[in-house]
């Protein structure tokens, strides 16, 4: 039987080991307690390496873990152990990539805590269920731009909120006419 490459999880942590934005694929972690001690413990395996220029690989716990850092963000992709090395760099690169796209090239823990809506979206575009969907930065960028805005407005000034609280007022200026 043919099986798709799956990814287990996609963490982002900040300079501290602390979640950002973490999305589970798997019941390897089956409480939240067990998904932070995954955390804490890459988190620390990975502290010391220098993943800044190129994302780096490692086995942990018979997973393979493809990881980058940028500023005080660590971005991680978690695969069994049968997993492509290349497959999972690619989700990687392309969560990293849209992230940036997204974050107008601001990546650091500050702008994406206030642009967490967007990240969460991004994770939601990239794998489904540990199935990958899309590794191309620009399309999850273009497709978390579209759910989050509406189509007059730039991404830079709306957010999920915005768009939501917007359409609200449409919607009460309707009925109330």
């Amino acid at each position: 039987m043919e099986s798709f490459p799956s990814v287990k999880n996609i963490l982002l942590l900040d300079s501290e080991g602390k979640r950002v934005a973490v999305k589970y694929y798997s019941d390897d972690w089956p409480t939240n307690s067990s998904k932070l001690a995954f955390e804490k413990s890459v988190f620390t395996k990975t502290l010391k390496s220098n993943a800044r220029a190129e994302a780096e690989i490692s086995m942990f716990e018979n997973n393979i873990v493809i990881y980058k850092f940028v500023q005080d963000l660590h971005f991680f992709v978690t695969g069994g152990d049968d997993e492509n090395e290349l497959i999972l760099a690619t989700v990687l690169q392309g969560f990293f990539d849209a992230v940036a796209l997204l974050l107008r090239n601001n990546v650091d823990k500050m702008e994406a805590l206030g642009n967490l809506d967007l990240i969460l979206l991004c994770l939601d575009e990239i794998v489904d269920g540990g199935m990958i969907l899309e590794t191309d930065a620009s399309v999850i960028a273009g497709k978390v731009a579209n759910h989050s805005m509406e189509a007059d407005a730039p991404l830079s000034e709306q957010t999920i909120t915005q768009a939501w609280a917007t359409a609200r007022e449409h919607l009460t200026r309707t009925l109330l006419k």
